[in-house]
């Protein structure tokens, strides 16, 4: 393939509807760029600055791949979440569903440093000591709560990339850039519109080798109510403290109507009132909470004892044989701590993501 790694197609067909110039009127122009990364680096006319996506130069070529690996382009979702559940049973609310835990690290230093229970820390890591992948790509910290998408080896490393960034990482450059590296089998932590873009590339129409989409062995989504527009969230910051002494960041539930800034001085509350308006609009039409196209999917849990416990656990959601191979994996080497999921759990997160999915106008997300 070329520089620009496009898909086949005849110049002009389509007038480069399912091209550059698609992807520039359907997603760029509206403002409905996710900033997921997926059309940066399989093309030298695309790059990511900062939280947005930037086009470098025209292209005129009627069909490419950063059109249709864009999790804004049209898809059949359901006919795509049927493709990938490999038998599991496939819910409106969630998407497939062949098991629903309550876990979290048994390592207490990854429990420290990770955002609530380390679950996905711990599942990274084991992946990369037991040889299922050798190399995870995933979002790290970067200057000013902007982060970056990078690529890990080592299981310790992993861990320094514990937390939840609410800024988007344009995590799927990276991982175009690993494709192309010595990397053999990756994995990759995405949020659900990441974990949409690579659910298209593993079904793309163009072979394996073309695109090194064959690389991707492991996808460990993130439940993502929203991510924030990083110029925004930083004015907002910038009227409560020092940018660059905000250490972390946490969204207890609905109820406390707060986001948390943890700072060496305390931890500064901050209304969901001011929040909202940074919110990326292309958040507002996304109706999948629980990134229904991963392998597995983690997320804060809710427990009876209230948050300051469930603060500690995630719920997981295995989506499919690679998911629950995996979650078994945990228990058997004991790096997950499993407990009973409270009765009505299962109930309630469906209820919350069809209210997403409503929200986002359409049940089926």
């Amino acid at each position: 393939m070329g520089l620009c790694e496009h898909q086949p197609g005849t110049a002009g067909a389509g007038g480069g509807r399912e091209g550059q110039q698609g992807l520039e009127e359907q997603v760029l122009k509206p403002g409905l760029c996710t900033g997921c990364g997926a059309c940066v680096n399989i093309c030298p006319y695309q790059a990511s600055y900062r939280d947005k996506t930037v086009t470098l130069h025209s292209c005129d070529l009627s069909r490419g791949r950063c059109y249709d690996f864009c999790p804004q382009t049209p898809v059949d979702r359901e006919a795509l979440r049927r493709q990938l559940a490999e038998g599991a049973e496939v819910t409106p609310e969630l998407g497939a569903a062949a098991g629903f835990f309550i876990t979290r690290a048994t390592d207490a230093g990854i429990r420290r440093r990770a955002q609530h229970g380390g679950t996905v820390t711990a599942l990274i890591a084991l992946a990369l000591r037991e040889g299922l992948i050798d190399a995870a790509v995933l979002a790290a910290a970067g200057e000013g709560l902007l982060p970056r998408g990078i690529t890990v080896r080592d299981p310790e490393e992993a861990a320094g990339c514990a937390k939840s960034r609410f800024v988007v990482s344009p995590t799927l450059a990276e991982f175009n850039r690993a494709v192309r590296t010595d990397c053999r089998q990756i994995g990759v932590v995405a949020t659900p519109c990441q974990a949409l873009s690579l659910a298209k590339m593993r079904t793309q129409p163009v072979t394996a080798a073309d695109s090194g989409i064959e690389k991707l062995r492991l996808v460990v989504g993130l439940f993502c109510g929203w991510a924030l527009s990083w110029r925004e969230l930083a004015a907002l910051v910038k009227g409560k403290t020092v940018l660059s002494g905000v250490s972390g960041m946490d969204i207890p539930p609905s109820r406390y109507h707060t986001l948390e800034l943890y700072t060496a001085a305390g931890t500064i509350p901050v209304s969901l009132d001011e929040v909202t308006p940074c919110v990326r609009p292309a958040c507002r039409s996304c109706g999948d909470m629980t990134a229904e196209f991963s392998d597995l999917s983690v997320g804060s849990a809710r427990l009876p004892e209230g948050w300051q416990e469930a603060r500690g656990w995630n719920q997981v959601i295995v989506r499919n044989r690679r998911g629950g191979e995996l979650l078994a994996l945990a228990r058997l080497r004991g790096v997950l701590e499993f407990r009973e999921v409270p009765e009505g759990n299962w109930d309630r997160l469906k209820a919350a993501s069809l209210a997403k999915k409503r929200a986002a106008g359409g049940v089926s997300g």
